[in-house]
Order: C-alpha cells, then sequence, then structure tokens
C-alpha cells in the first residue's frame, strides 16, 4: 500500500526549522509584549463574503487564491487568506471598540492561498501580525513600523524598509482619473494588468512583470496628488523615522495587494522578498458595519522569514546515562535537574555505557551525568563534557 503523502503546498515544520519558527514568534511576541499588544485569536474558517468586502472582489487574492467552499448548509465558506479582515470582524461583531478607547491586537497562525508553492510562502503559510484601532495620529503609524524595524534586528536580519502614501477618498480619485488616463495609451502589458488598468488601476502599479515596470515607469505618482491631510500625516511619518534614524526609501509604486488601504503603506524588502508589509485602513472598518475608526497593522510571513533566520542557540542539553541497575536513580536524578529549570533527557537505549554514550551524542547532548553502582556507593556522580570529552566527579546536582 503506497503511503500518504502531505498535500502539495501544504508543509511540515520540524527540528531546525520549527526552532526558527518559534525563534521568529517568540522574538515578535516579546516585542508586542513590550509595546502593549494583546493577543486575539481567531478562527481559520470565514464566511467569504467577509473577504469579498474588505480585500476587494478584483484582487488576485478573492479572484484566484482563496480556498472556497460549500460546507453541508450550503454556506459559503473560504479559508482565510489573510488575518485583517477576521480581526476587524471579530472586533465589530463583540463590540471591542467600544470597551476601550483604542485598541492594540496582535495575532498568528496560518493562512492559506492557492498560489504556486514557492520559496518562503506555500498554499499553507504562517502569518504574524499587529492591528492599532482607534488612533490616527501618525506617530502610532510610526510606533508600528518601529516594532518592525527593532524585531528585524533582534533576528539579524539586514532589510530594506519601502514606504509611500496611497492618499485617502478625498484625493484617490482624482490620481486614479490621472493613472487610467494614462495607462488607457499603453500597449502591451500583460493579461491580468489589461483588467485591471480600469477595473483596479492602482494594482498596474504592483505587477511584479518586468515588461509592466517598465511600460509604467512613468506613470503618475500618487505623492503629486495628496490632498493636505494626507500629505501631513506622510511628512509627520517621515519626520519621525528620520528623528529615530529608521533608514527608509520612498516607493511611489508601492500601493499593496489589498483594496482596503489609506495613506501610509510600507513593505521590509530582503534580497527582493516582501518579508513584512502593512499599511492604514481608516474605512475599513465603517464598510463593515462598524463606526467610522482609523486603524492601521501588519502581517510578516514567518516561513519568508525563517529563509533569512538562523535558530537562537539552545541552552546545554544534559543526558542522564545509567548502567547496569542504576536506572531508578537516573530517574531521580532526571526529576531533581528538571526542577532547577534543565533541559535533560534520560538515554534509555543502548546495551552499555559506550552505547549509550553515542545516543547521547546523536541527540545533541552538551553533558553526560554518569551513574553506576561504583557512583552509588561512593555517592558521586561523573559529569563529563560531550564536546571536551573532559570529565569530573561531583557530589552535588546543585553544582551542575
Amino acid at each position: 500500500m503506497e503511503n500518504i503523502k502531505a498535500i502539495r503546498g501544504f508543509d511540515d515544520v520540524f527540528f531546525e526549522e520549527a526552532k526558527k519558527f518559534r525563534f521568529i514568534t517568540n522574538t515578535f511576541r516579546e516585542l508586542f509584549r513590550i509595546y502593549n499588544f494583546e493577543e486575539i485569536i481567531l478562527p481559520i474558517v470565514e464566511y467569504k463574503e467577509l473577504f469579498d468586502r474588505s480585500v476587494g472582489e478584483i484582487t488576485d487574492i478573492v479572484q484566484k487564491e482563496m480556498f472556497v467552499f460549500e460546507d453541508k448548509s450550503k454556506r459559503v465558506l473560504a479559508l482565510r487568506p489573510e488575518g485583517t479582515a477576521g480581526v476587524v470582524r471579530s472586533v465589530i461583531e463583540n463590540g471591542l471598540l467600544y470597551k476601550k478607547p483604542f485598541l492594540k491586537l496582535f495575532y498568528e497562525g496560518p493562512m492559506f492561498r492557492y498560489e504556486r508553492p514557492q520559496s518562503g510562502r506555500k498554499r499553507q503559510f504562517h502569518q504574524i501580525g499587529c492591528e492599532v484601532l482607534g488612533l490616527e495620529d501618525p506617530a502610532s503609524d510610526f510606533e508600528v513600523i518601529k516594532l518592525c524595524f527593532e524585531a528585524f534586528k533582534m533576528l539579524n536580519i539586514d532589510i530594506t524598509l519601502e514606504i509611500n502614501s496611497i492618499g485617502c477618498p478625498v484625493c484617490r480619485p482624482s490620481y486614479r482619473e490621472a493613472l487610467t488616463s494614462y495607462l488607457t495609451n499603453v500597449e502591451g502589458l500583460c493579461k491580468d494588468c489589461e483588467e485591471r488598468r480600469f477595473k483596479n488601476p492602482l494594482r498596474v502599479l504592483d505587477c511584479k512583470v518586468e515588461t509592466c515596470k517598465d511600460l509604467t515607469k512613468e506613470a503618475p505618482v500618487m505623492l503629486d496628488y495628496l490632498c493636505e491631510d494626507c500629505s501631513n500625516h506622510y511628512k509627520s511619518l517621515k519626520t519621525y523615522l528620520d528623528t529615530f534614524n529608521i533608514p527608509y526609501k520612498e516607493n511611489p509604486r508601492l500601493v499593496r495587494g489589498l483594496d482596503y488601504y489609506t495613506k501610509t503603506v510600507f513593505e521590509f524588502i530582503k534580497d527582493g522578498l516582501t518579508l513584512l508589509a502593512g499599511g492604514r485602513y481608516d474605512n475599513l472598518i465603517e464598510s463593515l458595519g462598524g463606526p467610522k475608526t482609523p486603524a492601521i497593522g501588519f502581517a510578516a510571513g514567518i516561513e519568508r522569514l525563517m529563509l533569512f533566520t538562523e535558530a537562537k542557540s539552545e541552552e546545554p542539553l544534559y543526558t542522564v546515562v545509567y548502567i547496569e541497575d542504576t536506572k531508578l536513580e537516573a530517574i531521580k536524578v532526571a526529576n531533581e535537574l528538571r526542577k532547577n529549570g534543565k533541559r535533560v533527557e534520560i538515554i534509555l537505549k543502548g546495551s552499555n555505557l559506550k552505547k549509550k554514550l553515542e545516543i547521547a551524542d546523536k541527540i545533541g547532548a552538551s553533558f553526560a551525568i554518569i551513574i553506576g553502582p561504583d557512583e552509588l556507593k561512593k555517592g558521586i556522580y561523573i559529569l563529563k563534557n560531550m564536546f571536551t570529552k573532559e570529565q569530573k566527579e561531583i557530589k552535588n546536582l546543585g553544582d551542575i
């Protein structure tokens, strides 16, 4: 009988990769703690309509990439392709905006998109992100970006921060009109951009096809059309970034692939890959039935971060190696060391001391605590350094 394998694009994560994964999430979680964010745990399945109305019906995510299905009650559901829409739905449904002056929430978990599996992005991938709801001050934009910048420093990833402003409903219509007029005279766009240039022209600027990039390099830019409010907001953000020495690059083509963004958008990029991205979405909550509420957030792709992350070195592993009839004492020793916070493994395989030490070495032991009848009689243990092979006698486990 043929073995059952994992579904394409749904990968297992184990050993060193799992350590990288947890190192990344723990890094962000610690920053969320010190920036006073609270966790929200969201369902994986939502009504498809949520993403139609938030992400946008004519976006690639909704049109091409979502896992959509009917349940037994004929409800049209979707595996979540991103986290912000679910956070907003929960905030509105549970009345969270009325419980505090503003909300700072973070989430972590798997997302799903039916797209070609590639390095750092599978069909099931994981994101960790945050949302700040109820603050319109550009200083909140800065704080979110600063948190991200600190995360990359802690992860030791050298990145490039790109920023832009894509305006608001006041100033974007005039820009959209100018961009559409420009694109009307452009020939040779890819098939997707041929459809986008009239339905969602800003998305043409986000196209990754080199031909489209070249054809639109002289396109008008949103920064030239910003209203006074959006312009002042963007200038304030740059002032904060400059004041706190956070390097950035202005990218007028940066529009992001989701319809709900307004004003600030940003990406952290490494070797051509977007590792983390976000922006402001001041109208999304109202469009989904909640009160008018300014908001900003980001999401980081954990698998992509793993491509550039080294797992943090672990604490030493102590192995308890026993011979002959001393297993009970070995269990007692292991329990005592674990009470003291040590990482401990009892070597239960191997027919003799040599075999047991070989097994200890194979599982990455830093030290071996050797127990045998002679050691029991003397009231001692042998502590062996598995790297230097040096060993010494100890009488008290507290000395380890």
